[in-house]
């Protein structure tokens, strides 16, 4: 699976072949299960991760316990809390899987020892910050204010992988809308004729 992660910085045209196989040992690979957490919200964010197989979601949790999920992340995506990670600081949210996954993980000490001896990774991880923004950017654009059916809508046609992936819940919470909306969304949009 190490492949995986290698093969990610690879493509990204950043790296010499000796130093994505130098940076590739400092990320050891954890085994996770459906439904356990990589960070825990209100503890310190310790790690940054690259998903080499499966699926988490990021959340926060309101008043009353109920889940606020703001993304998910899946293969060959990095994830963490990245401004608590940089400041090590307890996380603001939760990162917790949503199937069984694969993640090869880095502490932040030999993630600042990684940077210090491969400076090309910088740009690689600042890229994947802007990635992030801009995903929340978009988050922002697409599910605010809109309607059930515009925000399913926008999902069936720009991440269609969340409707194969991710539970009903979960994806009702991402939307901000109730299950009951999402699948009345869903009615609408999958009638005969409709989309």
């Amino acid at each position: 699976m190490t492949d995986a992660f290698k093969n990610y910085l690879s493509s990204t045209g950043a790296l010499l072949a000796d130093e994505i196989n130098f940076s590739a040992q400092f990320f050891k690979p954890i085994n996770l299960k459906k439904g356990d957490f990589f960070i825990r919200e209100d503890e310190i964010c310790r790690h940054i991760g690259f998903i080499a197989s499966g699926a988490v979601k990021a959340y926060a949790t309101d008043k009353e316990g109920k889940e606020n999920i703001t993304c998910f992340k899946f293969e060959n995506e990095f994830v963490t809390s990245f401004p608590e990670f940089m400041a090590q600081e307890k996380s603001k949210r939760s990162i917790r899987t949503v199937e069984d996954s694969i993640i090869y993980r880095i502490s932040y000490p030999d993630y600042q020892l990684l940077l210090a001896k491969v400076a090309a990774l910088n740009g690689i991880i600042k890229s994947v910050m802007e990635q992030e923004y801009n995903q929340k950017e978009r988050y922002m654009l697409n599910y605010n204010n809109k309607s059930a059916v515009e925000k399913y809508r926008h999902v069936l046609s720009s991440e269609p992988m969340l409707i194969l992936r991710i539970a009903t819940q979960d994806l009702a919470s991402y939307l901000g809308i109730t299950q009951r909306s999402l699948t009345r969304a869903k009615g609408q949009l999958h009638r005969p004729g409709v989309l």
